[in-house]
Parts: structure tokens; C-alpha cells; sequence
């Protein structure tokens, strides 16, 4: 288990990151209340978050963005095991250091999560989405990063406004393209189904046809919801999880490959090195 804590210019950042070949409970509250937003990277963890004899349970977090108000009541329980590694970075802030914030950024806060500043309760959810695959890179960076002292916190300065400019820039999108719920249904648990089979996924016919929806209006709205086409997200979601497999389970770059469906171990390096930017053999 591995957790970093860092104060950035009245944000607090944390770094989680956790695997094990056991079922692993890892618990984290807040000393005081804030504002914060969760990205979920590699690892696909649970989530329970518990507060006041209430709960909530998410079971598909990779790729994940929480924005919520939590107080010193409400426990964050995430739940590791050998296929639901965790990796988690939380970008929050206090109700008070909202007017000293950068670059606007507390204006900002108040127009998209006014009902995260002026909460109801112990705990209260603001947008849940998918990552787009730039903020799916950033986060990735946060992890991947060699650096130290100084120039480490002007690498996480320089991110934390690229990261928080994709997620309200994202946010706006969603909000100017709402579905209804029933398409909005549909349009999650064909994610679901990819999920569930990166190896073997099922065509894009036959995943409308699976969830009740038309070839084309499933393009456009998987689009609207998660920012890119059906397949590119399937791909994205494979090169992450194959980064997952060779970084935290130590698999080879071939294992990797075909775990994740690819028979071609030049396409597989090749696709790799465009979403990371390194070839798999150098993570």
C-alpha cells in the first residue's frame, strides 16, 4: 500500500495506490470537510463509502471521476484484490480555501458543485463520468512520475490545472448533452459488457442489440457520455489494463498482449506506445 499526501496551493492531493493477491481493505477519512474529486486510474477497485448508517457501493471504478463533499463522519473503504488493484487521486480542497484557490479555479467550483459547497449532509455525491483517455493519461502521469523535490511539485501544479481544466471542460459537455435515464441505462451497461470482456468483446451490432439500442444511436451517445467511439474506448481500456497486468501482476509484455486480446505483439507495442508514449517494455 503506498499513499502520499501533499499540500499544493490550498489543494491537498492524495496518491493511492494498492494490489494484493488477497481480499485487502483499505479505509481513508478526512480530518476536516472538503470539496474533492476522485479519479480513478488502472485497477477497476470497489468502493464503498459509509456515513451515518448510510452507503453507497461502486463496482466498476477504472476510468471512474467522483466529485463529492465529505466530512469527518464518512469512511472511504476501498476494496483490493488480485483483479481490482487500486490506484486513486483526489484533488480536494476546504470549504474556506475556496475563494483563495488559482486562477479563478473558486468561481469555477461554486458554478458547476454549488451543491458541494453548500451541503445537506455528511456526505454528498456531485457528477460521476468517465474519464476522457487525455485525463485517463494525466492521472496515469501522476503515477508514473520519477521526479523529486521541487520540480516534482512544479509537475504536479502544472497537472492538477490540466487535470481540473479536462474534468469541468468534460463536465460542461455532459451537462449540454444529457440523456434521458433510460438511455443513460442503456448506454452504461453496454460499458459494463466491455468491461466484462476485453478479451472476447462482442461487435458492435451485437452489443446494440444486447442493450436495446440502434447501431447508430449507440455511437452517438456512447460518444456524448464517455468522449470517444465505442471501440476506441475499448481500446483504451485494454492498454490500461494490460499496463495493470505487466506493472502490478508482473506479467511479460506477451502475457499482457493476449490477456487483453491482442494476437500481435507488434500492434499491441505500437498502440501502446501511442496512448503511453513508451513501448511496454519500459514499464
Amino acid at each position: 500500500m503506498n499513499r502520499e499526501i501533499i499540500d499544493i496551493n490550498d489543494y491537498t492531493i492524495l496518491l493511492e495506490e494498492a494490489s494484493s493477491n488477497n481480499h485487502l481493505i483499505d479505509s481513508c477519512f478526512f480530518d476536516e470537510p472538503v470539496i474533492a474529486i476522485a479519479f480513478y486510474g488502472a485497477g477497476d477497485v470497489g468502493l464503498k463509502v459509509k456515513f451515518d448508517g448510510k452507503g453507497k457501493e461502486f463496482h466498476h471504478t477504472k476510468g471512474m471521476v467522483l466529485s463529492f463533499y465529505a466530512n469527518n463522519k464518512v469512511e472511504f473503504e476501498h476494496h483490493v484484490s488480485r483483479l481490482k488493484s487500486l490506484q486513486c487521486l483526489v484533488i480536494a480542497t476546504t470549504i474556506r480555501n475556496i475563494d483563495q484557490l488559482p486562477n479563478g479555479e473558486g468561481q469555477i467550483f461554486g458554478k458547476f458543485l454549488h451543491h458541494l459547497i453548500h451541503p445537506e449532509d455528511h456526505f454528498v455525491e456531485g457528477p460521476v463520468f468517465n474519464m476522457s483517455p487525455e485525463m485517463f493519461q494525466l492521472v496515469e502521469q501522476f503515477f508514473s512520475n520519477t521526479y523529486q523535490g521541487e520540480i516534482k511539485i512544479m509537475f504536479y501544479k502544472s497537472h492538477i490545472t490540466a487535470l481540473l481544466s479536462h474534468y469541468f471542460g468534460q463536465l460542461t459537455k455532459l451537462q449540454n448533452a444529457k440523456l434521458n435515464t433510460s438511455q443513460l441505462e442503456k448506454i452504461n451497461l453496454a460499458q459494463e459488457i466491455l468491461l466484462s470482456d476485453l478479451e472476447n468483446p462482442p461487435s458492435l451490432t451485437e452489443l446494440a442489440h444486447r442493450v436495446g439500442i440502434n447501431t447508430n444511436r449507440l455511437k452517438i451517445e456512447f460518444k456524448a457520455q464517455f468522449g470517444v467511439p465505442v471501440f476506441k474506448y475499448l481500446q483504451n481500456q485494454r492498454l490500461t489494463q494490460a499496463y495493470n497486468l505487466i506493472k502490478n501482476e508482473h506479467k511479460t509484455v506477451q502475457e499482457a498482449a493476449w490477456a487483453v486480446g491482442y494476437e500481435s505483439l507488434g500492434s499491441f507495442s505500437n498502440a501502446f506506445e501511442k496512448k503511453f508514449g513508451y513501448r511496454p517494455s519500459q514499464v
